[in-house]
């Protein structure tokens, strides 16, 4: 995720699409880079309202629960967030460990 408030409809397009893939049994670790680090941080999601969409808490915490969920370093340091910040469940990784993750065989990186 790669968009905030400063695009609800494409950030919420891929929230969906992340919480819809890991309820269905699909592996998903879900990044939140540039603006879209901000909901690391407890409280955040609900920022973002969308008329007729899931709310952006639920989203998230389905993402949690069934999957991973990682802001990146560069993008949360720039904002000053930092690890004892973030939402119980949320880790803090950079570039290498997303290389990593989307080099893994059957991996699928999808950007929003």
């Amino acid at each position: 995720m790669t968009c905030g408030t400063d695009d609800p409809e494409r950030c919420n397009q891929g929230f969906t699409v992340a919480a819809t893939a890991a309820a269905s049994g699909v592996p998903v670790s879900l990044w939140l880079t540039g603006e879209a680090a901000w909901f690391a941080l407890p409280g955040r999601a609900a920022d973002l309202d969308l008329p007729l969409a899931t709310p952006l808490p639920d989203l998230l915490q389905t993402v949690l629960s069934l999957g991973s969920v990682t802001v990146c370093s560069q993008c949360a340091a720039r904002r000053d967030i930092w690890e004892k910040d973030l939402v119980a469940g949320v880790r803090m990784a950079g570039a290498p460990v997303f290389v990593e993750e989307i080099m893994a065989e059957h991996a699928q990186a999808l950007v929003y």
